[in-house]
Order: C-alpha cells, then structure tokens, then sequence
C-alpha cells in the first residue's frame, strides 16, 4: 500500500481519495483551474517507490552472520592436542583446508595447528614403536585397567612401606624405603609358581606359603636371628595378571602385629656373613630341610612306615652335616667347640639309624627321644657364641622339643 505525501500548499487536504479507496479508482477533481505542483493531474499513480521509505524485502537480514566453523578443522586440533590417532587427526586437517578453500568457512589456524601436532604424534608414535616403548606402555595401560593387585616387581633385599598399612588383602603399589630403617617388610626371596591354569586363589596361596617357608634360610640363614614376633609374607598373581603370564610369587618378611614394623635388615647370607659362620649354617641347614620333611601324621603310630622314611631322610642329613662340618677349617676359638658338636650329632645319626628300623611305633618313639636329646639346641649355644652367631633359641625351640619341625624350618636347628 502506497503512502501518500502530507498535504501541503499545492495540495489542500482532502484533495485525495480517503482512506479504503482503491488506489485506481476514478475520483475528479474539483471544477476550476489545475492546480500547480510537482504531481500529474489524474488519478493516484502507485510507482516503483510508493513513499519515502523503502521496507525490508522478505528473509533479509539487517545484520551480516559470520561464515561457520569447519567441523573437521576442530576435530583435527582436538585430536592434535591430545596426541590420539595422530595419522587421523593429521588426515582430518588436510581435508578441513580443502573444504575451508571451498566453502568459504572459518578455522583455518585450527587446522593448521592440528596438523602440526598431529604429525608431532606421528613421529613420537614410530619411535615408540622403533624403541618398544609402545608395547611397554600397552602393558601398562592393561595392567592398570584390570586393577587385579598382582605381584610387583620387587627384588630380594629390598624394603618397603605398605600404602595401606597391611601386608593383607590386594596390594596395588608400595613405597621403597631403606632397610636400615623402620619398614613394613622386606623382600628376601622371588619365585615362581606353576604353569597351566588358574588354580584359584586358596591354591596359589597355598603354594606361595609353602615356597616362602622353604627359602626363608637362603636370605636369613640364622633362624635364631629373626625375632620371634617376624612371620612370612607374600604377594602373588591374581586372576586377571595370571591370564597375562604372570606367575610370580613375592617373599617377604613382616611384623606379626600389622600396626608394628621392622628395624634393621634381617639379611643372614653370604653377603653378611664370615666363612666359619657361613660354613655352621650351610652344614645346619642340611638337617634343618631334613627335618622339615616329617610326615603329616603327627603320631608313629598313625603312619609308621612314613616316620621310618623320615628318620633315614634325617641320618642321612645328619651324616652330610658332620662331614661339612669336619671338611671346613675353622678358627682356633670355635674349631674345638664344633667338634664337641660333631660328635653329639655322630651320636644322633645312630639312634635315627635304629628308629628308621623299628618293628613298631615304641620302638620307634625310643630312639627318637635319645636323637633329639643329643640334637637339643642348647647344646649349639656355645658353639654359636665362639662363632658369633645368636645364641638365643627361637621360643618353639627351647627345650629341645622334638616333633615334625617348624614351616620355617627351625624346629630342630643346630
């Protein structure tokens, strides 16, 4: 609809058709002379410009929008940053160009910037790979998500601190601390568990339990050495590291009370100990396994024949430990006390001689009881005094009290 002009000296009000009027309809004017003015005579002509003031066409907006971001520009810089699938992200920013040349689209810098981190990536990638250290980070990665706590690769004479402050239940770190200082336990031996399938976890403990008890004396050779309030720790696979490969079984030594800790190294070997003192234990320790091997019946009477067994297993140690300790040339202030000692163990090996022989379980228990009188620890206190080592019987041992031997193996230690 066009606007007419305000009236104005040449056009007196009301000269024009009213308002509703069709704009072409006919409407004379008034008699008398044309009136002068930049208008035709004639009925209201609607022209290309129907008033001062042109409206806004139809979907025009009187605003200029910016040109959009290139998606792949920013997918290209995402993955640039954070350097995953780097051959992808540099890949994504050489099309992001393309398009942005094409489409007239913003995000150029972004894709440039993703290019060069990603070919960054692409680099760093081949030498991980050239080095392996693409695998070792995999084996990590895998090792991390399962969360099983398998066994860590500590080493034997290493010390640590439990973060948890229990050598109980799944571990999933721990802190290397000095062994000369306070520490929750302390590594004294590694080995490795059978192969095949999972057993379980009771299966693997049980293994574990009896591995760690047979190598306490490789690391602590002194059993009288150790405090009686020390016991045998270990860590072992799980289930999940298992399927891995894993079969390593840490052994440790720890406080019995969990809130307590150890002061000290509880290292007795070669690396500690002088050559008679390492002689005595290494002949000491061949009884000491014999004796481990007991029967589980704890009664002769139970299992004779194996108790029978047992006694030729235990001469036969006995005849090995005097031999070593007869064979090793020990200093003037211990050589006369050792062979005091030889010959009370002369004497042992013949009453265990006659218990692998006996007709019955009587028989047997007779000449057991005059073995272990001679084999009584306190018979070693002052051998072990001239040679230096502990002379304080470890608490089951006093009284020289027989039996099947300790897990530990310092049931019947001389």
């Amino acid at each position: 609809m066009a606007i007419p002009p305000p009236p104005g000296p040449q056009q007196p009000e009301g000269q024009y058709p009213p308002p509703g009027t069709p704009p072409y309809a006919h409407v004379p004017y008034p008699q008398g002379p044309a009136p002068q003015g930049p208008y035709v005579q004639g009925p209201y002509q609607q022209g290309p410009y129907a008033g001062p003031y042109q409206p806004w066409g139809q979907g025009y907006s009187p605003y200029n929008r910016p040109a959009p971001f290139n998606g792949l520009a920013i997918a290209a810089l995402v993955l640039g940053i954070l350097c995953f699938l780097p051959a992808v992200g540099l890949l994504l920013g050489i099309l992001a160009l393309v398009q942005i040349r094409k489409r007239g689209e913003r995000g150029k810098g972004m894709a440039v910037a993703g290019m060069i981190l990603s070919s960054i990536g692409v680099v760093l990638l081949a030498l991980m790979v050239a080095t392996g250290g693409a695998r070792d980070f995999w084996d990590g990665f895998k090792e991390g998500a399962d969360g099983g706590g398998s066994s860590f690769s500590l080493h034997r004479g290493q010390c640590f601190d439990a973060p948890s402050g229990t050598l109980e239940g799944v571990a999933y770190d721990v802190d290397f601390v000095p062994c000369s200082g306070k520490h929750d336990a302390e590594v004294f031996a590694e080995a490795k568990a059978h192969d095949g399938s999972y057993p379980g976890d009771s299966a693997v403990s049980a293994e574990a339990g009896d591995m760690c008890y047979t190598l306490t004396d490789t690391f602590a050779m002194d059993g009288w050495a150790v405090p009686d309030d020390v016991d045998v720790y270990y860590f072992t696979p799980t289930r999940q590291s298992w399927s891995r490969g894993d079969r390593e079984i840490t052994c440790m030594f720890g406080n019995t009370d969990e809130h307590a800790t150890l002061t000290g190294s509880l290292r007795e070997d070669s690396t500690t100990l002088d050559a008679d003192q390492l002689a005595y234990l290494e002949a000491a320790r061949i009884l000491n396994r014999a004796m481990d091997t007991a029967p589980e019946a704890q009664y002769v009477e139970d299992d004779l024949p194996g108790h029978k067994k047992w006694a030729t297993r235990v001469s036969g140690a006995l005849a090995k430990q005097t031999g070593m300790l007869r064979g090793h040339t020990f200093a003037p202030a211990a050589s006369r006390r050792v062979a005091v000692l030889a010959k009370d163990l002369d004497r042992a090996r013949a009453e265990w001689v006659k218990a692998a022989g006996s007709p019955d379980a009587d028989t047997f228990y007779a000449h057991y009881d005059k073995a272990m009188k001679f084999m009584d620890p306190d018979k070693t206190v002052t051998t072990r005094k001239a040679l230096g080592l502990a002379t304080t019987p470890p608490k089951e041992d006093q009284g020289g009290s027989g039996g099947s031997g300790g897990e530990d193996g310092s049931g019947i230690e001389v």
